[in-house]
């Protein structure tokens, strides 16, 4: 046996180190690979055939491997394809070990997905040097990763997730009509006059700490939260999701953000409270500005949702006539005359009051006296 070949870490450049794994039937030539790269650093693993590659892959992906070409029953060729054809395992770097100096081989090689080749005899220097190399690229490839995922993730903290792809695949203008669209606008009272006496940043966190709360709630409803406009909170129902009984979510939406309004009160000594409007028809949506975009929605809808809002009574659910239509034989209601504008055009209104048949009232439904 050949004397071991020990290479010193002064004379070559480690780029990165991490995890190899080599795959030959040969006992000794794994261990001629392995000793010098374990004397670097890098962590290595062997495997004797394609099979107990796919095992210790399946276990930890690598950061390179290493594959003889010429191995019993499933050859390096057959290993490599497989590898390659595994959404998981396609970006691992591949060092084939080959004797063979044909320029078709080495095709085929290429072919198959390698991404280098190391030549029998082992040159160990050129061993080091490579594996380094194909080291460096993973690592550069995996930050590059890493950061496209974040910036997925803020992206999608920003706008709707079909939205966030259209504009991934380079739509620009992205403008969309809704012919039945429910939207809810929710407004923290109180908590102006809160803020006067507390530190900006308790002002912060006691806001997250709603309006997170809130996310969850819209979240588990399958609603599309629109945007917070100061302590005034959005939500649409019936844009991106096929479910029919957007109105009757929103309705249900409506009275959770109450009680989670209530244990938040209790748990912070706090006396918030809510005025909730809830209006159903079309609405226009889209994607304003270039720099800090955003996505939004508009129309008469919205209007007559936020104005339900402004004129409910504090603690109360004000719907418009349109999603009263289509809730008033799931809920109990009270009629409200006008909308409080003073315009002779606006629909009628109504107090959302409890589910019809439920054992527990949520809502009293007294008539109200403006």
């Amino acid at each position: 046996m050949p004397a071991k070949t020990t290479v010193s870490k002064s004379s070559v450049i480690i780029r990165s180190l991490g995890y190899v794994l080599i795959v030959d039937d040969e006992e000794y030539n794994r261990t001629l690979l392995r000793d010098p790269l374990e004397a670097l650093g890098h962590e290595v693993e062997e495997a004797a055939n394609g099979m107990e590659a796919f095992h210790k892959i399946a276990v930890r992906l690598p950061d390179v491997i290493l594959l003889d070409l010429m191995m019993p029953r499933m050859d390096g060729f057959e290993v490599c394809r497989r590898i390659r054809a595994n959404a998981q395992t396609a970006h691992i770097p591949i060092l084939m070990i080959t004797a063979l100096s044909e320029r078709g081989d080495r095709l085929l090689g290429i072919q198959a997905g390698a991404n280098d080749f190391l030549n029998k005899p082992i040159d160990l220097q050129d061993v080091i040097l490579r594996v380094g190399n194909a080291m460096y690229a993973k690592h550069l490839r995996d930050q590059l990763q890493a950061e496209q995922e974040k910036s997925e993730r803020l992206l999608l903290n920003i706008l709707p997730k079909p939205i966030a792809e259209r504009m991934k695949k380079g739509e620009t203008n992205i403008a969309d009509s809704h012919p039945d669209v429910t939207v809810l606008v929710a407004d923290l009272v109180g908590f102006t006059s809160l803020t006067a006496h507390i530190e900006p940043a308790q002002v912060v966190l006691l806001l997250n700490e709603i309006f997170s709360a809130f996310d969850v709630l819209v979240g588990n409803y399958g609603l599309e939260k629109i945007k917070t406009m100061g302590e005034a909170y959005m939500v649409a129902g019936g844009i991106f999701n096929q479910r029919t009984d957007h109105v009757e979510a929103c309705a249900d939406l409506a009275i959770d953000l109450r009680h989670e309004m209530e244990r938040f009160n209790r748990q912070n000594d706090t006396s918030i409270r809510l005025r909730i409007g809830i209006s159903t028809g079309p609405v226009v949506s889209g994607v304003i500005g270039r720099q800090k975009f955003a996505y939004d929605v508009w129309g008469e809808t919205v209007n007559l949702a936020c104005r339900m809002e402004a004129t409910a009574k504090v603690g109360r659910i004000q719907i418009s006539g349109s999603a009263y239509q289509r809730l008033r034989e799931i809920y109990e209601f009270d009629e409200r005359q006008d909308a409080g504008t003073g315009r002779q055009s606006d629909p009628p209104a109504y107090w959302l009051g409890s589910r019809i048949g439920s054992p527990v009232a949520v809502e009293t439904h007294a008539a109200v006296v403006d």
